[in-house]
């Protein structure tokens, strides 16, 4: 057989040669160059080699793309599907950067702007777009569509980060002292709170199923940063007056949490990372147009949920998009 060839500028990436990835340019900022990474699921032969829908997916803190099941999923439904990893994360990541570092989410405008201009130039531009993300992703999304009316035809989201764990009352007492630190010693490592346990459902050596890279998923996590985490705090307070969005919008949600300082078996089937509960009183607040789905059993990252949760999050996503997704 002979080797794969990719468009030009695009190269094979590491989750094989059905996976191609491209570095974007950026500009540089304080510490140097700058790129994000866009990839795409592209088999071959691919029975829809222009489709005129396309899906980009943003991933969450900590995290970059790895999801090949997710992939597959929207191929099959004919949707061309990209997903980025942006700056200072995971294959975007250089030598010289703070690992997630950003000091404002609107910095992530110029990484969303760039992949898209790629994805038209792929597809043309009338090709409708959903935007997918998780986590700290689903808030950067849910921002940034909302200062950019009439871009994309929806938005699903996975377990996003809308609000601080336990109530924003916990969020209003912490942003000062927050706020202050991130002024003088913005790149500041605050305690990290994170003991491990989300990975430990999620990796296969210690009985999840998925395969990761440490370099770029490190367990505990990347350290949390004043600069970044008063960015945190910034767009959960947005969130909370209430944004506008003119699309629909798909929340999916687990079940229930279970955040605790020791282990349990029971973070197998919960999200171990945010209140979902203090979540899903903000869904209401992205638009008119809002769904939330509950997906019991499933963890923080649903797409990675033992097999019976995971098959309901796809189950919600099909039957979502055909009322909404392509509007």
């Amino acid at each position: 057989m002979s080797p794969r060839r990719y468009p030009p500028g695009w190269r094979q990436d590491v989750l094989g040669p059905d996976f191609r990835a491209l570095d974007l340019d950026l500009a540089a900022d304080d510490e140097g160059d700058v790129v994000a990474t866009l990839v795409r699921f592209a088999p071959e032969p691919d029975p829809f080699p222009r489709p005129a829908r396309a899906v980009l997916y943003l991933h969450g803190w900590s995290d970059y793309f790895f999801h090949t099941e997710l992939a597959a999923y929207w191929h099959a439904q004919g949707v061309a599907f990209y997903a980025l990893d942006l700056r200072k994360y995971g294959r975007s990541m250089r030598a010289h950067q703070t690992p997630g570092y950003v000091e404002d989410l609107t910095t992530y405008d110029e990484d969303i702007a760039a992949a898209l201009d790629v994805i038209r130039a792929e597809l043309g531009s009338h090709a409708s777009l959903l935007l997918m993300a998780h986590s700290t992703g689903g808030l950067t999304a849910a921002l940034w569509a909302d200062r950019h009316p009439g871009v994309v035809s929806g938005l699903v989201l996975n377990s996003p980060w809308l609000e601080l764990q336990g109530s924003s009352v916990a969020r209003t007492v912490s942003a000062p002292a927050i706020a202050q630190l991130a002024r003088f010693q913005p790149r500041t490592a605050l305690p990290n709170i994170d003991p491990g346990f989300y990975s430990r459902t999620v990796d296969r050596a210690s009985g999840g199923e998925w395969d990761t890279d440490p370099r770029w998923r490190p367990t505990p996590s990347f350290p949390v940063r004043a600069g970044w985490l008063n960015a945190i705090l910034a767009g959960h307070a947005a969130v909370a007056r209430g944004l506008n969005l003119d699309v629909p919008v798909l929340t999916l949600l687990s079940g229930r949490s279970a955040i605790s300082p020791r282990w349990s078996e029971d973070m197998r089937e919960a999200d171990a990372v945010l209140d979902v509960e203090a979540i899903a009183r903000r869904v209401p607040n992205l638009g008119n147009v809002v769904t939330l789905v509950r997906v019991p059993g499933g963890i923080h990252d649903l797409a990675l949920s033992r097999p019976g949760p995971r098959a309901v999050f796809y189950e919600q996503i099909t039957r979502w998009v055909v009322a909404y997704g392509w509007q």
